[in-house]
């Protein structure tokens, strides 16, 4: 039996949600859906073991050397996966690009907040030493 890296009540975790955007927004394009899809697949072993198979039958089978309608089969099938390849790198882009504007408007708010949080406790700071130091009758009333 195996032990689960994560305690059984724990909740799943939350995404990022500038991934979430770049997720609905390539949703609600068909073109970006199949081409996601091809891309998933195109990446994957059964898609290896396919050609594996299918580029040893042509080439037994179909064929007879040097095979000039395989060339032209596997050249057209490199140009398309490269067009799929790029289409994922521009999708991990984009994730990066909303993630990064994200990450920067919350730590703009983060500065804004603890400025701020500074500026109240040096007023109280110095409040207290004014009390304190400059006037410490006040403190008797």
């Amino acid at each position: 039996m195996t032990q689960s890296t994560q305690p059984p009540h724990s909740a799943p975790p939350i995404p990022h949600p500038a991934f979430v955007r770049v997720r609905e927004a390539r949703a609600a394009s068909l073109q970006l859906r199949v081409a996601d899809w091809i891309t998933k697949f195109a990446g994957s072993m059964p898609f290896v073991y396919i050609h594996a198979v299918g580029f040893a039958a042509w080439m037994l089978l179909v064929e007879k050397s040097p095979w000039p309608t395989l060339t032209l089969v596997v050249s057209l099938e490199a140009i398309f996966l490269s067009t799929f390849v790029m289409i994922g790198q521009n999708r991990q882009a984009d994730f990066q690009r909303a993630k990064a504007d994200h990450d920067f408007q919350e730590q703009e708010l983060e500065l804004k907040t603890n400025t701020e949080l500074t500026r109240a406790i040096h007023a109280m700071t110095a409040e207290l030493h004014r009390r304190v130091i400059d006037d410490p009758d006040q403190l008797r009333k």
